[in-house]
This record gives C-alpha cells, structure tokens and sequence, in this order.
C-alpha cells in the first residue's frame, strides 16, 4: 500500500527493473520501496520499471536503488520520455549518485535485458529439447531400452535439470526468501524431487542395474525395480523453458510503441537564421525559432503560425480525418502534416515539453498504471505448493512414528508424495494452448501478445470504441449533393469536382472523386485556390466557386447546409456564375460491418461505448447506425482526456477493453484492461494494444473476444487435469503403495489429455464471414 506524504517538493525518477518473472516479484519489489520514508513508487511488471515520487530530504536516488538490488533484481535510472537525453543516446548522470547510465534511446537498457533474456531462453529451450527428445523415446518405449540406458539417460537430463532449469531454480530461490510460492516453485520441487529419487534409486537402489527396465507390477515390492523419472524432469522443464520464451518475447510492448511513438516526428526543419533557410536536426531548435513548412510536411515542433495559411491534417492528434484551416496567430503541432499552404510559424516548445513527448509520456504512465494479471498457475501454487509440501512431511513423520519400518521406507513414501504432485503435464497445459490457440488467431487476422491477454479478456464487461478509422472508414466521402432549383445534381457535382480536382485539400479529394465515379470530369481552367476560403476555376465557359458561404443562402439550401452540420458532415457551397448552385455534404462514412461488430459484442456482454474527439452532432449519428446507446457517446475529448475516460470508467468497477487505431488512441489502448488495435492503423495503436486485429473490420473484435476466451478456458482445463490426475494419487503415494505403472499411466495420460484439449482450438470458427484479400487492411 502507498503512503501518503505531507505537501513537500518531491522528485520523480523511473527506474528500470530487470529480473521480475511474475507480478509476484513487482508487488515485492514495491511493497520494499515503499517501506522507506518518504517513498511512493508504482512498480510494473509489463513495462519493467518503477515510477517513484521521492523526498530528497530524506532520501537518496542511490538508496533506491540498493533496494531493488537487495530484492535480488537491478535496477538502473531511465531518462524521462522525449527527453533530449535519450532521443540522443546521451550518458545521463544519475543526481546524487555520481554514476553515469548509457541509456541510448527509449528503454534500450531494458530491451536490450529483455533480448539476452530472450535469446538465453531460446538457447536453453534448444538444447534442453535436443537432449529431452532421446531420454523420452528411450524412457516410454521398453523396445529401445539398451544395456545401461539409465545412465545414458542420466547423462543427458543433468544438464537439463541444473542447466536448463537454473531460470526456474534462480527464481524459486529468491521467492522463497520471502515466502512466496509460484510456478517456479512447483517446478523446482517436482523436479528435484524426481531427480533426486532418481539418483538414489540408481545409485542406492537397484536401478543402476545393468538389466534395469521400466517396471510394471500391479504393486510395489521388494523385488521390484526402482522407478526413475528422469524423463519427468526432461519434459517439465523443456516445455516451462519454451513457454517462458514466449512470454519474455510477448514482453514490454510499452517501450515498442514509446519508440514508435517518438518516431514519428520530423528529423529536421528548414529554419531561417541570418536571412538564410538552413535545415538543423529537430533537436537544435530552440523556442523563436523560424520554421518553413511547405505542404507535404511535417511540423517539426509546437510553434505558432506567423505566415501563411494552410489545412493542416491534426490526425494523430485528434483521430479525426477533417483537416484543420489555420493562418497566423493559431496554434500548430509537432509531427502533424501541412497538406497545402506555406506555413512559417515560431518554436514555442522543444524536447520532452512538446505535445509528442507528452502523448508518449501518457503511453508509459497508462502501462505502468494498468493493473497486471498475476498468471493462473501461480495463484495455484500459492496453495497447492505448501500443501503437497505439508502432506509430504506428515506422510514422512507417520511413517516413522506410527506406522514403523525405518527411515528408508518413510523417506521413499514422502519422496514419492513430491514427484507425484508435480504433473508433468504442467508443462503442457499453458504453452499448447498458447500455441495453438495463438496459431489458429494468426490464421483469422488476430495477433495475441501475450498470455496474460487471455485473462483480460475474460472479465471484460465494457468495450470502448474510436470512432474515426475504427467504426468509421476514417476517408472523406460525399454523402448528399442538394441543388437549388434550376440547377441538375450531376451538373453541379461534375463542376464542382472538375475544380477541386486541381486541389489537394482532403475535403476536395472527396468530392473529385466522387464527380469522377459519376462521370468523366470537364477541363478547369483559371483555378485559383485560397486557404481557408475555397477554390475557384472555369468550367465549361462557367465561374464554379465550391468553398464557405459567401453570404445568406437561399432557403433551402441554407436548411440543407445546417441538416448537414446537425449531422456531423461538413458541407460547401457551389456557385456558378455567381448563383448559389448547391451544397455538397462530405463526411467520414460507417463501415458497413460495424453494426454487426457491435451487435456481436452485445452478444458476448459487452456495454459498447463510442469516445471520439469529432463533434457531439456526428458521433450521436453514428452511434445511432451501429447500435450504440446514445448516453454511452463520449465526444470531443482530446488524447488525455481518452484516458482518463477508461479510468473513469474502471473506477465505476467496469473492466474496460478499447478498440483504437491511431496515435491519439495509444495511450487509451495501454491504459485499457484490454487494447485492441485495428491492423490498418499506426504502428504505435498497435504496439502499444494487446490484441492486433490484421484488417480494417472490426467485426475481428468479436472473434478476438472469443477466441481469447476458449483460449483461457482451454488453459484452465489443461491445468486442472494437468493436476487431478496426479492429486488423485496423492493418497496411494500418502500410504507407501506408490505403483510405478499408475504413476506412469497417470503422467501419460494427462500429457495426452493437455495436448488433444488443446488441438481442439483448430476448430474454432469465426461468426462471420472471412474478409476477403480486398477487404484486409495490413499493418501500416
């Protein structure tokens, strides 16, 4: 729990954090920084760091440090978000603690930790199934047990144990410090016990034998072979090794889409100094500074125009496809497009205070903030570990109190007890089902991150959908072309669009086009364009303005002009020869398959919401269209006011997914219980969500809800078979009449079960039709 601090000037530091394997070892790592006077961190275990607000009269940045170190992680200082430091791959000194971290860009230090993580794992989950696959053949299948195949066996598992298991042995050790009990635990208890059982029996029982094989008598005896399960170790390791691989691989999304997100921005300017253009890298501006923009573009930082006027396309920012006219005096951001007009504008703000910087600073504030989902095994472990721990001891203290025979005959029921209880379908369960399930998704367009989506997706009640681009097609089309009386529509349309074929302007796209779908477009002549007002040309021997009212417009068309606006389309006017000809409507349209998106989220449970940063007036009328309730319309709202709308909505105890697909989304995407980013969008929506969904349809989502469901429920019948089978024997190990067959039957047959359980996933179908290849969007 945090602790509250009196109004003091605190400093805030983020820290990285290397080493954490479950959420066990974040909340740990809390709890310790918080025990220190004057503390309050939030650790994260997605995003490996701590985001610590700290007094500096009473502690030093170097004690924090020492204090994740002595959990038994590193920790090392990272540069905030933006900042010139790390953009640069500066060396930030660490205040008040004289040393120096090369932090070389956005997160390096930890990507770099994860990728040896990574690639350390992949190596030892190579070798450790290199030498599983002999020691399985040889140990299942009596036909290819040579002389002395035990020790062959032996030879190639005791690198797998201590070697390839050392990941799970490491971590088990530093929870026990704390008494915590996880997977890691379970692992390392099963298989030392099956390895060490198996040492003794070879080495102090009869199973070192030269004529040893697989004994199956109904019953133990004293005739009888000693069992080995060395093959046990092999496998439980191999696969946990292979599932932890994936994990680390599916880790840290948050630092891919910090980087994406900074990237975005121009890499220089043309700037005038001493009368002169000469282009700086972006990091050399200072605020008044000069810069040209030309249309094309990019705004290279936040500056105010003061020449020139242009429509500038505030799409990552706002999420919405309008372009904004500005002139001088208005206010232009980094990393937006200047689609026509030369604009010459004034640096007002440079680095991390830009409102890039801070979009990215509110993608890492929503990771660390999201609530991570401690993995199912552990939980059962948790219980599962201290009583299969607990019973073993009893069964040892009856045997030799109660029931009598020696130590040797206790040691080997209580022995029996801990190799029993680890199921070596454990190491089954979870990754097969990843796998196939993940595999099956990849097949339909849907990219699942990580495991812990899984469990998201499962408590999930609320989905929050970005209108522009996600619900919408997120392109300007021409929706209605009312004419006054004496004009015809296709006249009035086809000059209009022969004008505005000579212009860039994204509204003027539009309806070019859509004169073009109708008609072969006349020539236009004498076109003259003005920013912000309209264009004008001759056509046909005709004067054809398409542009701002020019002054009262007739009735009708000036009701079809408000009709328009009421309903959240954009309308222009046309004039030929000077007469108000018509007004043509342009707006963003729905996709024909959101309806059915949103009626099949309704069918799962799901309350859809619409939160957009368009006008009240459109978004009402697309939630209308697509079935969405209009109290659950959220409009107007800017890239932070998207998060702190899914915080208000999780603070009402709703748990909240987000579906999104540009920047202006990212944060609200990682903020989200669970994100889910439209493939067709940018690069930074889809690293930072959850779930890719690899077309530009949205009716995906349901299947991704699905899918991911049938996934996690495949998982947690594979874990409670995975365990059954074994606990049920629990008792007959408890007793001393551990029979060897059972034993092995029962292992088989689990790791059976687990596997066909989940090729049971191939099998999942979507509830729609597959897009086809025209209707699938790629990954920007």
């Amino acid at each position: 729990m945090t602790q509250t601090h009196p109004a003091v000037d605190l400093v805030k530091v983020d820290l990285g954090v290397t080493g954490m394997t479950c959420t066990s070892c974040s909340g740990r790592v809390e709890r310790k920084l918080n025990k220190i006077d004057g503390v309050d961190a939030t650790v994260s275990f997605a995003t490996e760091s701590a985001s610590i607000s700290y007094d500096p009269g009473k502690v030093e940045q170097a004690q924090l440090i020492d204090t994740v170190k002595a959990a038994g992680y590193d920790a090392f200082t990272l540069a905030a978000p933006g900042g010139a430091d790390e953009s640069a791959g500066d060396v930030v000194v660490d205040p008040g603690t004289d040393t120096t971290t090369d932090v070389s860009g956005p997160h390096n230090r930890i990507d770099a930790e994860r990728e040896r993580e990574a690639d350390d794992l992949r190596h030892r989950v190579t070798v450790s199934a290199l030498l599983t696959v002999p020691v399985v053949l040889v140990s299942m299948i009596p036909a290819l047990q040579f002389t002395n195949w035990q020790w062959a066996v032996l030879t190639l598992v005791t690198p797998i144990f201590f070697w390839g298991g050392a990941p799970f042995h490491r971590a088990t050790w530093a929870n026990l410090r704390y008494g915590a009990f996880t997977m890691d635990t379970l692992v390392t208890m099963g298989t030392a016990a099956a390895y060490l059982w198996s040492l003794w029996a070879l080495f102090l029982g009869n199973a070192g034998m030269p004529g040893m094989t697989m004994e199956m008598a109904l019953l133990p005896s004293h005739t009888s072979m000693d069992e080995i399960y060395l093959e046990t170790v092999a496998v439980v390791i191999t696969f946990l090794l292979l599932g932890r691989w994936f994990e680390t691989r599916a880790k840290g999304r948050s630092s891919e889409a910090l980087r994406k997100l900074l990237d975005m921005g121009a890499k220089d300017a043309a700037v005038i100094r001493d009368g002169s253009e000469v282009r700086v890298p972006v990091g050399q501006l200072t605020a008044g500074d000069i810069v040209v923009v030309r249309p094309g573009e990019k705004i290279a930082t936040d500056g105010r125009v003061v020449e020139g006027s242009s429509a500038v396309d505030e799409s990552m920012l706002t999420g919405e496809s309008v372009p904004v006219e500005v002139t001088v005096g208005d206010v232009v951001t980094g990393a937006t497009i200047n689609t026509s007009g030369r604009l010459l504008f004034e640096v007002t703000r440079t680095g991390e205070n830009t409102t890039l910087a801070q979009m990215a600073r509110l993608v890492t504030e929503a990771q660390s903030k999201k609530a991570p989902v401690e993995r199912l095994v552990d939980r059962i472990s948790q219980v599962f570990v201290p009583t299969v721990i607990g019973i073993a001891v009893i069964t040892l203290l009856v045997h030799l109190f109660v029931v009598g025979g020696g130590l040797a005959p206790a040691f080997t029921a209580a022995v029996a007890v801990l190799i029993i209880a680890c199921p070596c379908a454990l190491g089954l369960a979870t990754p097969t089902a990843l796998m196939v399930g993940t595999g099956r998704g990849a097949q339909m367009g849907l990219l699942i991150k990580g495991p812990e989506v899984l469990e998201s997706t499962r408590r999930v009640d609320t989905i929050v959908m970005d209108k522009t681009g996600t619900v919408t097609a997120g392109v300007m089309s021409v929706t209605d072309v009312h004419v006054a009386g004496g004009f015809a529509r296709e006249d009035v349309l086809a000059k209009a669009a022969a004008v505005e074929s000579a212009s860039e302007h994204p509204i003027a796209r539009a309806i070019a086009r859509a004169g073009a779908e109708a008609g072969t477009l006349p020539e236009v002549s004498d076109f003259v364009g003005t920013a912000g007002q309209g264009v004008t040309g001759t056509v046909d021997g005709a004067v054809v303005t398409v542009g701002r009212p020019a002054g009262d417009l007739p009735a009708d068309l000036q009701q079809a002009f408000a009709a328009a606006q009421e309903q959240g389309g954009t309308p222009v006017i046309v004039r030929i020869d000077g007469a108000d000809a018509g007004v043509i409507t342009v707006r963003d349209t729905v996709k024909t398959t959101s309806a059915e998106a949103v009626a099949g989220l309704k069918a799962l449970g799901l309350t859809p919401w619409l939160l957009t940063g368009d006008n009240a007036g459109a978004a009402r009328v697309v939630a209308a269209e697509v079935g969405i309730d209009p109290a659950n319309v959220i409009a107007e709202v800017m890239p932070e006011d998207k998060v702190a709308q899914i915080e208000r909505l999780q603070n009402e105890g709703r748990t909240v997914a987000m579906v999104g697909d540009g920047v202006n989304d990212a944060a609200a995407l990682a903020r989200a219980d669970l994100g889910l980013a439209m493939g067709a969008g940018t690069d930074v929506a889809i690293e930072a969500s959850d779930i890719t969904l690899m077309n530009d349809d949205l009716r995906p989502a349901v299947d991704a809800i699905r899918l991911s469901r049938r996934t996690l429920g495949t998982i947690k019948g594979n874990l409670f078979w995975a365990f059954a089978y074994n606990v049920a024997l629990i008792p007959v190990a408890a007793i001393g009449l551990l029979n060897p067959m059972l034993a092995g039957v029962a292992m088989a047959f689990s790791s059976v079960f687990v596997v066909s359980n989940s090729l049971r996933l191939r099998r999942f179908s979507s509830t729609h039709d597959q897009p086809t290849h025209a209707q699938t969007g790629s990954i920007a």
